[in-house]
Order: structure tokens, then C-alpha cells, then sequence
């Protein structure tokens, strides 16, 4: 059975003692127990016991979801970029290139500065991506060959992964049946 807790709502777990609701999101509460700290829980834990309930709005939605929502929009209809952080242990170093003839020079490359072009190239591909999904004239058959090779692209780019600060703004590319 789903709780329909509101925020403010006084409960006690078996495990992690009283707390309060502080937060309500589609599948669970997240609640700060006087001992444990804030914690995610279930909406279909069975083990909240209601000390105090207070009513949940009947168009709950949290200010999280609205700002990822908002944050897909604009991405899907603007080029708005979001910001993309380089990893802290490669700020200020460089690449550098050697070729394997010797009479010729190396080529140093910033690594921001190829960071930078790494970012522009995935942010050009989810344009050229969501250009393609709504394209008029192209056959669904035609889009989800172009997706396929979209995302074989992303995967190639995988090998970059390691540049990025937070693992939500990596490439991503086939999944792997196991």
C-alpha cells in the first residue's frame, strides 16, 4: 500500500527511528530521522509508521523534476549549452603529440582547450540527434538508422569519458546485452 504523505508529515521506521518528511518525489519520501540523518525511502515501505500526516497536494511535483524538465526543453528547442566541468586533476596540464619522425616537432595541446572541443562536438551531436527525431520529411525507418549511428558515435567518444568531472555528462553508447 502507497503512502500519500505531505511535506511536514511526522513517521518512525523500524530500522531508523522518527523523522519528517522534508521532501516528496514520485516514488519516495525523503525524510530526516532525528538519528540517522536524511534518507530516501519508499512511498510503498511498509515499515513508516504515521505519527503525524499531513495531506499531500494532489499536483505534486518537486522542484527538481520541474528544473530537469525545464533544463530538457530548452536543451530540445534552444542552444542553450549546459555548463560541463573538466576534471579537476587535468585543469591546466596539456597533451602533448610526438610524432615518430624525429626531424619533426611535438604538438602541445591545453587540455581545457581540448576538453572544450570534446564538449562541442557531444552538444553538436544531441543537436544533429534531436534535429533528426524531428525532422518532417524523414521516414521513422531513416531516423533510427541515423540513431543507430549516433550511437555508435557516442560510444567511439567513451574513450574520452575520463576528462569529465561528473559522470552524468559523459558519452554514453551502446548498451551491451547480457
Amino acid at each position: 500500500m502507497e503512502n500519500n504523505l505531505g511535506i511536514g508529515s511526522r513517521v518512525k521506521h523500524h530500522e531508523y527511528g522518527e523523522g519528517v518528511v522534508i521532501n516528496v518525489k514520485p516514488t519516495t519520501y525523503y525524510i530526516t530521522f532525528i538519528k540517522e540523518g536524511a534518507k530516501d525511502i519508499s512511498r510503498t515501505n511498509n515499515s513508516l509508521e504515521i505519527i503525524e500526516a499531513v495531506d499531500a497536494p494532489e499536483d505534486l511535483i518537486s522542484s527538481a523534476e520541474i528544473e530537469k524538465t525545464l533544463i530538457g526543453i530548452l536543451r530540445r528547442w534552444t542552444d542553450v549549452q549546459e555548463e560541463v566541468f573538466l576534471h579537476n586533476k587535468w585543469q591546466g596540464g596539456k597533451l602533448v603529440f610526438y610524432p615518430a619522425d624525429k626531424t619533426l616537432q611535438a604538438k602541445e595541446i591545453p587540455v581545457d582547450t581540448f576538453f572544450h572541443k570534446i564538449v562541442m562536438l557531444r552538444d553538436r551531436l544531441r543537436v544533429m540527434e534531436q534535429r533528426i527525431n524531428a525532422h518532417h520529411i524523414m521516414t521513422d525507418e531513416d531516423k533510427i538508422n541515423l540513431q543507430q549511428y549516433i550511437t555508435k558515435i557516442y560510444g567511439s567518444l567513451t574513450s574520452f569519458n575520463f576528462l569529465f568531472k561528473y559522470a552524468h555528462n559523459q558519452f554514453v553508447g551502446e548498451k551491451t546485452k547480457e
